[in-house]
C-alpha cells in the first residue's frame, strides 16, 4: 500500500512576515509548528510522508504552494497559521464553494478542529468556511488553521513558549491521525503529555577538552565555532 501524502503549509515567510505584534511574527510560528508537526507525525505514525510547503524562511506564493500539494498528488492539505485581529482562541477554515469531496473535507477538519480545541485549551471560535486560494485551488480535502490570536495578550503569551508552540503541532499530529486512521507506531502511544519531546529523554554532551587555562578554553571554543560546532565553556571545580 502507497503511504499516506501529508502536505503540511506553514503559513507566509520572506519578505511576507504575516502577522506581527507583541515581538512575535507569524511566519516564524507557523514554520516551527509545522517542523514539530511534521516530526512528530513521522516519529508516532506508520505509513505517512509528510512534505512541508517551505522548511525555510522563505516567500512562497499561495499557488504555489497549492500546486506544490497537487504535483505530490497528496491526501490531505493542512495550512498552518496564527490569527490576528482583536480576537482570541481558535477556529479552522474550510472551503466555502461546492465540490465534489466537501462532505469528505468538512468530516476530516471536525475531527481535526476538535482535537486541537481539546489539547491546547485554546477558545474555540468555531468551524468556518472562506474562499481562501489554498483552500480553493488544492486538488485534495484541506483545511486551514488559525492557532490564536497573534494581537491578544494571552494569546501571544502562550504563543511565545516553544512548549505550547510543540502541544499546538502535536494537537496537530493527533487530530490528523484520527481524521485519517493512521496507525500508530509500535510502543509509541501519543498523548498531549508528549508535548514536550524533551521531557523524560536522555541526551549525550559531547566534551571535547578540558583545561587549567581559560584562554586555552576559549580558543578550543572559537576554533569549533570556526567549524561549524556550537560550544560554550562550562566552569565547574573539583
Amino acid at each position: 500500500m502507497a503511504d499516506f501524502v501529508q502536505v503540511l503549509d506553514p503559513g507566509h515567510g520572506g519578505d511576507d512576515p504575516g502577522a506581527v505584534a507583541n515581538g512575535l511574527r507569524e511566519k516564524d510560528l507557523t514554520l516551527k509548528i509545522a517542523l514539530y508537526a511534521r516530526d512528530y507525525i513521522h516519529e508516532l505514525y506508520e505509513g505517512v510522508k509528510v512534505y512541508l510547503t517551505r522548511e525555510k524562511d522563505v516567500f512562497v506564493s499561495l499557488i504555489e504552494r497549492a500546486n506544490f500539494a497537487n504535483r505530490l498528488n497528496a491526501d490531505h492539505f493542512c495550512s498552518i497559521h496564527i490569527n490576528a485581529g482583536g480576537g482570541k482562541g481558535f477556529e479552522s477554515f474550510i472551503y466555502n464553494g461546492n465540490y465534489p469531496n466537501k462532505p469528505k473535507t468538512q468530516a476530516l477538519r471536525n475531527v481535526l478542529h476538535d482535537t486541537i480545541v481539546s489539547e491546547t485549551n485554546l477558545a474555540n471560535r468555531g468551524k468556518k468556511e472562506a474562499n481562501f486560494a489554498v483552500l480553493r485551488e488544492t486538488n485534495m480535502p484541506a483545511v486551514l488553521t488559525e492557532n490564536g490570536f497573534i494581537d491578544n495578550p494571552s494569546d501571544a503569551a502562550f504563543l511565545k513558549s516553544d512548549d505550547n508552540l510543540r502541544k499546538i503541532a502535536l494537537a496537530h499530529a493527533h487530530g490528523l491521525a484520527k481524521a485519517h486512521g493512521w496507525k500508530a507506531k509500535p510502543n509509541k502511544q501519543p498523548s498531549p503529555q508528549s508535548s514536550s519531546p524533551s521531557k523524560g529523554k536522555v541526551f549525550y554532551r559531547v566534551i571535547t577538552g578540558s583545561f587549567e587555562n581559560r584562554e586555552n578554553a576559549e580558543q578550543c571554543v572559537k576554533e569549533l565555532k570556526a567549524k561549524g560546532f556550537d560550544s560554550f565553556i562550562d566552569v565547574y571545580k573539583k
